[in-house]
């Protein structure tokens, strides 16, 4: 059974930055696209960014590009979420999904991805 991890999340001022990770476990993490998705209080999960399996191709919803990286690293079966310039907008509950192979097409989709983290606050204050 997959089971991912999150950390890294905390509480800090408008313009810093924190970096996520989430640790997977449970199967082959290289055949997996993997998401992070945040959850603002009374709204829906959104998308954040995505990064295909292979690692080749990474997708950005237009709010985060430019101050948001992702990127994985298949040997220590982790995917990371470097958030700079933090906005207090950009406070939410992030989690981290798995999808099996999805591509670009669907990355976004948080539907496609079966395997979820418990996720890690982010807050950010002005």
């Amino acid at each position: 059974q997959v089971q991912l991890v999150e950390s890294g999340g905390g509480l800090v001022e408008a313009g810093d930055s924190l970096r996520l990770s989430c640790a997977f476990s449970g199967d082959s993490f290289g055949t997996y696209t993997m998401g992070w998705f945040r959850q603002a209080p009374g709204k829906e999960r959104d998308f954040v960014a995505a990064i295909i399996w292979t690692g080749a191709s990474t997708y950005y919803t237009d709010s985060v590009k430019g101050r948001f990286t992702i990127s994985r690293d298949n040997a220590k079966n982790s995917v990371y979420l470097q958030m700079n310039s933090l906005k207090p907008e950009d406070t939410a509950v992030y989690y981290c999904g798995a999808g099996f192979r999805l591509l670009i097409s669907t990355m976004a989709n948080a539907n496609r991805y079966r395997y979820w983290g418990q996720g890690t606050q982010v807050t950010v204050s002005s």
